[in-house]
């Protein structure tokens, strides 16, 4: 709803339509009543996808953000870790890095998985040198939280895992759950 709210204070239209572009500044959309309707702007947006849903992790779904969640945030997310590898979690280590933050992306094999391996290798190599820290291989196995967020901080978090068949652990703010 605050993602809504902050749209309206700005003038901002949103439909919570199918749609696709007609011309560069008209779209037609259809509603859930199959009701169609065709909208002229100067500038169109056009955000697709789906909603991010947690992992059968212990603690996940109490401490972890999404990706979604990222964006309404009130506090900083601080040191943060992005739970694999897929295009949304290395956007969202990218972003966060550009930002000034510290920033771990934990992958399970590889980096995007299903497209082109030098593409990726290459992303990956970039973001290391850019200040994006990697562990992997590695896969989560609980979530606690060592101190519970105040209104205007990010909790302080222990993300236990298993690297390379060892059980290890490391501590941040926040815990990033990508779209799954």
């Amino acid at each position: 709803w605050k993602l809504k709210v902050d749209l309206r204070e700005k003038s901002v239209q949103y439909y919570n339509e199918y749609a696709s572009l007609v011309d560069a500044h008209t779209i037609k959309s259809v509603n859930k009543r199959g009701q169609e309707r065709t909208v002229t702007a100067d500038k169109i947006v056009l955000a697709m996808g789906g909603r991010p849903n947690y992992p059968d992790i212990p603690g996940a779904d109490k401490y972890a953000i999404t990706s979604d969640d990222i964006f309404s945030l009130e506090y900083s997310p601080g040191k943060t870790l992005c739970v694999g590898a897929s295009y949304i979690s290395l956007e969202c280590a990218g972003f966060l890095t550009g930002l000034g933050y510290d920033v771990t992306v934990m992958v399970r094999s590889i980096l995007l998985r299903g497209f082109d391996q030098d593409c990726s290798d290459a992303i990956g190599k970039y973001m290391e040198a850019t200040g994006t820290k990697f562990i992997r291989p590695a896969t989560v196995v609980k979530i606690e939280c060592l101190k519970e967020r105040t209104e205007n901080t990010a909790p302080e978090l222990k993300v236990y895992y298993k690297e390379n068949g060892k059980e290890k652990s490391t501590d941040c703010d926040s815990a990033l759950i990508p779209l799954l």
